[in-house]
Parts: structure tokens; C-alpha cells; sequence
């Protein structure tokens, strides 16, 4: 309850669309978060103004659900 979206079962498993539309990741884990990371980097006027609005880096996700009507 602590972290939410951190629970294995929101893990993606690219079996099922491998195996019946046939695709297939065109860059492994590593390359591809690497690749991320770096555009994060050279990107921070995008990133940035974000940061220093409206969101100001609280943890989300922690609120109670709304209730139904």
C-alpha cells in the first residue's frame, strides 16, 4: 500500500503480443532506458517548467480513491 504501481502484476509480459501479431522490441532494456535518460538530459527546457509548476516532484498515487456516487 505504500507504493503504489509497484505491485508485480502490473508487470508487462510481451509474450502474448509476440506470439500473435508477431512483434518484438527493436532495443533491449538497458539501451532503451539509457537512450531515456540521456534525452531527459538534454531536454530540461521541457521537462523543467513542469517541474517548477503546477507538479513539484510529491509522491502521487497515495490519495484515497474516490468514492462512488
Amino acid at each position: 500500500t505504500d507504493r503504489p504501481g509497484h505491485d508485480r502484476r502490473y508487470a508487462i509480459d510481451p509474450g502474448k503480443a509476440e506470439a500473435e501479431v508477431g512483434w518484438h522490441p527493436t532495443k533491449d532494456f538497458e539501451r532503451a532506458l539509457e537512450e531515456t535518460v540521456r534525452w531527459y538530459l538534454d531536454n530540461e527546457a521541457w521537462w523543467r517548467p513542469i517541474r517548477e509548476g503546477r507538479y513539484t516532484g510529491e509522491r502521487l498515487g497515495l490519495g484515497l480513491a474516490p468514492k462512488e456516487a
